[in-house]
């Protein structure tokens, strides 16, 4: 009965991955839904008769886990950069210019134009076909780990179909709602009286990152393809539109709209018809991107800091409203900036309600002359960002009031106080609730020390009833004190001081971020952790130390010095440690055996993963780049190894395997787990 289940169950595998195919990517079912619900009930029936022949490929595999207490995060092999934007059809054409100057051979570019989704970004990896792993773009370094989620999303096959699915194929797109859909999930949502979503993209990032996989199964959530990361096997690929074929086989929805275009002149005309498309589409488009088609032209371009030169995003121009102001107020943030916000007469722009928009600053104020009362024009920037374009002065009547931003804190009553040389106005008082809020809140953020349930409502009253002053509080709260707050029982009290708890074994380059450092981000605040090992010892650098550091600006090691010369900052920072915090993080085998040698790696590893890879060498004192340059001094090769590797030999970049690797480290990957 065993070979006979075994045989049934890849035949039913087989036939509803095709008929998924046929109705998802395709738009062309060949049966009935009340057939392919027999074939299911009959897989899952068999299943669960023989759960050892279960695999992780099976349609049946889409959902069904436990959910899930918080994400991980997952590092990205290669870092998914963003894109320089044109804004009007001047710099598109100096986009053209540019690469023309860099590439004096061609005459005439081949450009392929995709359209902008307005989604949210993620990356899947596949191992010899299979989808192991989904991660979210993040901060492009670091991304959180939705592959459980991704797995129930129709359009994105668990298994590649077809031929040249060997090795590492990593695979980035953009999971998207479509409008149609996105109203019938709100129309559900205000019938259960719960809050609808903002828009279709607020919805898919939401549904995304739901801990429980079932809820996104429920969501309409659409991927389509876009880029790649490693791709290790590249046979029959000299092109974007090569991939884009290359999806197709591989079982992907591609998107229709994709052109080839010959000249810039064609870019201008396809970037008219996406914009009429706009309007059309079911779903949201902010602009075009275009890429040059060919892959080596994009290889001798290369990358900058953050963006690629072989590709730019030509924006829409953003959709545009007219309303009323109806009065300005002072926000204060948490390094004690005070924002002025216009509240307005709310209006839709682009499908969304506006009734706030940030003012930003006086100068800006004063710059547009915006005033209380006055009428506005006000877009969305970029579709995302609601802002003031300009003042109607032909409709002002005698009633418009100047605004400034007041001398007193509008929180604590503190004077507030504007530095010469910069622009924004202060309130001084380090202990001003308003900034308290927003410290606790950043403190407790998913990407820092990730206390799950400490929103705004329970910081406002944990601060306001004086439970609270600083970070270090949260971790003196005790259930009784909590359970006496509104709307707290005793298991939700529970449940987050059980969340206070685990978040003192944060790493210490969570905590650095998580202490609201200016210009510390968590890619900042990781690059500092893989120098100082403690707290402790970044109280005694100076800026030109830290400005030695690869990637530490002036502005960020300005910023850190002066941070830990704060005595207040210090006293928080010995109160964390009291309560049991790790201040440091063990690297006891650090070393300088790589002595700032480069390394790239390539290929699929066999002993360890890309992100224990990387931090090896910075363990050892080298670096670890993405990218191949005359800067390089080895180029790792694991299985199936890209294009990587013949740049290396174009360049002369010694090659070495994952063993001679290892052996260079001069350490084991057994004695060196404790390091990563």
């Amino acid at each position: 009965m065993d070979s006979r289940a075994r045989a049934k169950i890849e035949e039913l595998k087989k036939e509803i991955d095709y008929h998924n195919y046929r109705y998802y990517v395709l738009d062309d079912p060949e049966i009935s839904d009340a057939k392919y619900d027999r074939l299911y009930r009959e897989l899952t029936r068999l299943e669960a008769e023989n759960p050892e022949l279960i695999t992780p490929d099976s349609p049946t595999r889409r959902v069904g886990a436990s959910p899930l207490e918080s994400f991980n995060t997952i590092d990205h092999s290669i870092p998914m950069l963003s894109l320089d934007n044109a804004l009007n059809e001047n710099e598109i054409r100096e986009f053209d210019q540019r690469i023309k100057r860099l590439l004096p051979e061609e005459k005439i570019i081949e450009y392929i134009c995709e359209l902008k989704l307005d989604g949210i970004a993620i990356e899947l990896v596949y191992e010899n076909g299979m989808l192991i792993s989904g991660s979210t773009r993040g901060d492009g370094i670091t991304g959180e780990d939705v592959t459980r989620n991704t797995k129930t999303i129709k359009t994105i096959p668990l298994a590649l179909r077809g031929e040249n699915t060997r090795g590492r194929i990593e695979i980035r797109g953009e999971v998207i709602m479509v409008h149609s859909d996105f109203e019938k999930l709100n129309e559900k949502r205000l019938k259960h009286d719960e809050s609808p979503f903002a828009n279709p993209r607020n919805a898919a990032a939401g549904s995304l990152r739901q801990l429980d996989s079932a809820i996104t199964a429920k969501r309409p959530l659409m991927f389509f393809p876009y880029g790649v990361g490693e791709f290790n096997n590249k046979a029959g690929i000299a092109t974007q539109s090569d991939y884009i074929n290359r999806f197709k086989e591989f079982g992907f929805k591609v998107n229709p709209h994709t052109v080839v275009c010959h000249g810039i002149d064609k870019v201008i005309e396809q970037h008219l018809v996406a914009l009429d498309l706009r309007e059309k589409l079911d779903y949201e488009i902010d602009g075009l991107v275009v890429k040059i088609n060919r892959l080596d032209l994009q290889s001798m371009l290369g990358i900058k800091s953050k963006s690629p030169r072989w590709a730019i995003a030509c924006k829409f121009p953003p959709r545009q409203e007219t309303t009323q102001i109806l009065e300005i107020v002072a926000q204060v943030g948490r390094t004690g900036t005070l924002t002025p916000v216009a509240n307005l007469k709310p209006v839709k722009v682009g499908g969304v309600v506006v009734s706030r928009v940030t003012l930003h600053n006086q100068d800006e104020i004063d710059r547009k002359d915006i005033r209380i009362n006055d009428w506005v024009v006000i877009e969305r920037a970029g579709d995302v960002i609601p802002k003031v374009v300009k003042v109607i002065k032909s409709r002002r009547r005698g009633g418009e009031l100047e605004y400034s931003l007041p001398q007193k804190c509008p929180v604590c009553n503190s004077d507030t106080f504007k530095p010469e040389d910069q622009v924004a106005r202060r309130c001084v008082n380090l202990a001003c609730p308003a900034q308290v809020k927003e410290r606790i809140l950043h403190f407790a953020a998913k990407t820092a020390m990730d206390i799950d349930g400490m929103g705004d409502k329970l910081v406002d009253q944990l601060v306001d009833k004086h439970l609270i002053e600083t970070v270090a509080d949260l971790y003196k709260l005790s259930v009784s004190q909590l359970q006496k707050l509104e709307r707290m029982g005793r298991k939700s009290a529970e449940n987050i001081i059980k969340a206070i708890e685990n978040s003192r074994q944060r790493s210490l380059e969570r905590l650095l971020y998580a202490l609201g450092i200016r210009f510390v981000g968590e890619h900042v605040a990781r690059i500092l952790t893989q120098h100082y090992n403690s707290l402790n010892q970044l109280k005694e650098v100076s800026t030109d130390e830290l400005m030695a550091i690869p990637e530490i600006g002036p502005n960020v090691a300005k910023s850190v010095v002066s941070f830990f010369q704060n005595p207040q900052n210090l006293q928080i920072i010995k109160e964390l440690e009291e309560q049991g915090l790790n201040i440091k993080t063990e690297q006891t085998d650090k070393s300088t055996v790589l002595d700032n040698k480069v390394f790239v790696f390539t290929g699929v590893l066999k002993s360890l993963r890309r992100s224990e890879a990387r931090r090896l060498v910075e363990n050892a004192g080298g670096r670890a780049t993405s990218s191949v340059s005359k800067n390089t001094d080895y180029v790792v090769i694991g299985d199936n190894p890209g294009s990587k590797a013949d740049k290396a030999r174009e360049l002369g970049v010694t090659i070495i395997s994952e063993e001679e690797f290892l052996k260079r480290v001069n350490k084991g990957w057994q004695q060196s787990k404790k390091a990563i």
